[in-house]
């Protein structure tokens, strides 16, 4: 059977219809929660909000039920906010009766305010459960759904029932600081007077107060209770429901409200200036859903038999876009949860900046992602880099959440800084600031026309690198081992500060712990040949000395403008080369010839002789990133490096290209993997040591 170029509309259409003209034969429960925790813009959440009318708003983390100003008197305004889904609160139809109604619950934190020469109180808030989202406008006089109005003359819209929080009283009211239940009416069918509870909605001007509030139905007793507590500011958690509630009432529901409705609030001010806001909000609502039996027959039969390809299709589809909506609300909670999280940004936003992760904003590629060049046109065009992780989905998570968990905490002015992050529809992605002048790499091996760096640069690069590590080191809170310290992942900014980024593979080890052992990764260490220290090839296990042993190949790399896989002669590294050299008192020689006289010779020689004590094979042997910063700055002594370059008892064999996982997030690659030489015997020193000054010395293998 061949499928048509699209089947999914037709099988849709066919399917709905069929289900829409069948009659519903039962119906069940289903349970639909909504938190909100802070109303913003940038919050997707508050896209579900309905607000009716222009006497309403959301802003500056609060409804604004109805809008304040400063400018002109907020007076005669009616402000309603519904949540734009509506829930069936009964079952069957009217003339079939039936006991079977909904429950809800729903809490949601308060704050009435005055305005400074206005009169002093307005005409309250309500929580509602109405009928539709478009309701009839508001009359002259600012009143309708408030229901504390007496200019509606006892008259609102059918099937609305509301908890009203009165801050005006009417010849009806017991005061103007009550609670009541309303049942198509403006007049409460049940009061309870706030102030001998010690409650004052509306306080005097220039103090506030906060109020969390509880409305619970239950369906199957057709009872529903209020329950209210204090808060002393909007910032505090939520204190626990009280035990006895302030209002209780028999209800039900059936008759009263339309059988699919919509819950969220009101209020009116009437000629007074009262500022009604809604700072927290959590509705729960156990409602019912109709289960058609043809429906089912149709989906489970018809594709049997005839739309079996078809119906593969819809399954496989529909379920990857669950699948994807569920990743993002677990990862969202899961980031949300974590202290002091960067700003979330858009995904369409990210997606405008990048020109749609356009192939010519691409910075660089590696094995856990790429990164795109951006232009953030709602921030002043403001530049930033957006890595966007590649991964197979659950180990692309586990990346970027390591990722987004380490460098979120972190603060130095030598790490590259985090601005934000996004989850959508399965993209995982991080937005940091963009380095203008791009990797250490790209600088020292990339543009052969461009300038190579001076030597106070490299100077300033060698001393910025150490202090960052030494802050991850023993400085931080716990002990971070970055796992894939490389030029490529050394980024510089305007003034060639160095910015160590890349944290994919860093992990943060409580102090009493000195190693990292992964056992999910495959076959392999992950890292970088040149950089990789052998006692982590051969145990697997990552330590701060491995890192250290990186750095000495870093430190290399710039003072002698060769990378750590560079064969040069009969030398299989860089390490070996600088090494041999030592032992023959030419250590100069190793210094980037590009340099010429720009070059300080004795901070060469104190570099070099560093980064051979980072490079030593035997872990224990090198020096601790405290010891690395005193001696580049000068004031501890310098390490006593042997002449010939010791060897590793535990080193296995010569690493071999697939004993390493690459790692490469930003990397812009030039050279391919090489041995990284550090576990091989001593290397037969050549009797001409010398620099070769033309390529065909230099073999990249």
């Amino acid at each position: 059977m061949e499928l048509p170029a699209n089947p999914i509309p037709a099988v849709v259409l066919l399917l709905s219809l069929l289900a829409v003209a069948a009659p519903p034969v039962s119906a069940r429960l289903k349970t639909c929660t909504i938190t909100y925790d802070d109303f913003n813009n940038s919050n997707s959440n508050t896209e579900k909000l309905y607000l009716a009318g222009n006497d309403s708003t959301v802003a500056s983390g609060a409804l604004h039920v109805t809008l304040e100003s400063d400018y002109s008197p907020p007076t005669n305004q009616s402000g309603r906010i519904l949540y734009d889904k509506s829930f069936k609160l009964w079952e069957g139809r009217n003339d079939n009766y039936s006991d079977r109604v909904a429950s809800f619950n729903t809490s949601f934190l308060v704050n009435f305010d005055q305005k400074i020469g206005f009169p002093t109180h307005g005409e309250g808030l309500t929580f509602v459960v109405a009928p539709e989202l478009i309701l009839p406008p508001p009359n002259s006089f600012g009143g309708y759904l408030g229901l504390t109005n007496s200019t509606t003359d006892g008259k609102v819209s059918n099937q609305i029932i509301a908890i009203e929080l009165d801050t005006f009283q009417e010849y009806f009211d017991p005061d103007s600081n009550h609670v009541g239940l309303n049942i198509n009416s403006v007049v409460s069918s049940n009061t309870t007077s706030l102030t001998p509870l010690g409650f004052e909605l509306v306080p005097p001007y220039g103090t506030h107060n906060f109020f969390n509030v509880w409305v619970q139905y239950d369906g199957d007793k057709k009872f529903i209770a209020v329950y209210m507590a204090k808060q002393a500011s909007p910032t505090d958690p939520t204190p626990p429901r009280p035990d006895t509630a302030i209002l209780t009432s028999y209800l039900n529901l059936r008759g009263v409200v339309n059988q699919n409705s919509y819950f969220g609030f009101s209020a009116s001010t009437g000629n007074s200036a009262e500022i009604n806001r809604v700072l927290r909000w959590n509705l729960t609502v156990e409602y019912y859903y109709d289960v058609n039996c043809v429906e089912i027959g149709l989906i489970v039969g018809i594709p049997m038999v005839v739309l079996l390809p078809a119906s593969l299709v819809l399954v496989y589809y529909f379920r990857k876009r669950w699948l994807s909506r569920r990743s993002d609300r677990r990862m969202k909670r899961k980031v949300k949860r974590m202290p002091g999280m960067p700003r979330e940004y858009q995904y369409k936003d990210l997606q405008k900046a990048t020109n749609n992760f356009h192939e010519m904003r691409k910075l660089g590629q590696g094995g856990y992602g790429v990164v795109y060049k951006g232009y953030l046109a709602n921030q002043k065009d403001l530049e930033v880099a957006v890595k966007m992780f590649s991964r197979e989905s659950l180990k692309g998570q586990d990346d970027f959440f390591h990722e987004l968990t380490i460098i979120n905490q972190l603060g130095h002015k030598y790490l590259v800084p985090l601005l934000g992050w996004c989850h959508k529809h399965g993209k995982l992605l991080l937005v940091y600031d963009y380095m203008p002048n791009g990797s250490l790499d790209q600088n020292l091996f990339g543009d052969t026309n461009r300038m190579p760096l001076s030597w106070t640069l490299r100077r300033k690069i060698i001393s910025g690198v150490a202090s960052a590590l030494h802050y991850l080191h023993n400085e931080y809170q716990k002990r971070v081992v970055h796992r894939d310290i490389k030029a490529s992942n050394i980024m510089l900014d305007a003034e060639f500060n160095p910015k160590l980024g890349d944290f994919g593979l860093a992990r943060a080890l409580d102090y009493e712990k000195t190693s990292y052992t992964s056992y999910t990764e495959p076959l392999g260490v992950p890292g970088t040949p040149g950089y990789v220290a052998p006692e982590y090839l051969s145990s697997g296990e990552a330590t701060d000395l491995s890192d250290v042993y990186a750095f000495g190949a870093v430190l290399l790399e710039v003072v002698c403008g060769r990378m750590p896989g560079t064969q040069i002669g009969t030398y299989p590294s860089l390490v070996d080369w600088v090494w041999a050299l030592h032992r023959e008192g030419q250590l100069l020689e190793a210094v980037d010839s590009r340099l010429g006289e720009d070059c300080v010779a004795e901070e060469a020689q104190k570099f070099l002789l560093i980064g051979l004590a980072c490079s030593h094979p035997i872990a224990s042997e090198r020096p601790k990133t405290q010891e690395i910063v005193q001696m580049l700055s000068g004031s501890m002594p310098m390490p006593r490096v042997p002449s010939f370059k010791p060897l590793n008892p535990l080193a296995p064999v010569p690493m071999l290209e697939e004993d390493i996982i690459p790692a490469i997030t930003t990397d812009t690659t030039f050279f391919t993997a090489v041995d990284c030489g550090s576990g091989s015997a001593p290397v037969a020193i050549n009797p001409e040591i010398q620099r070769p000054d033309s390529d065909s010395h230099i073999y990249i293998v």
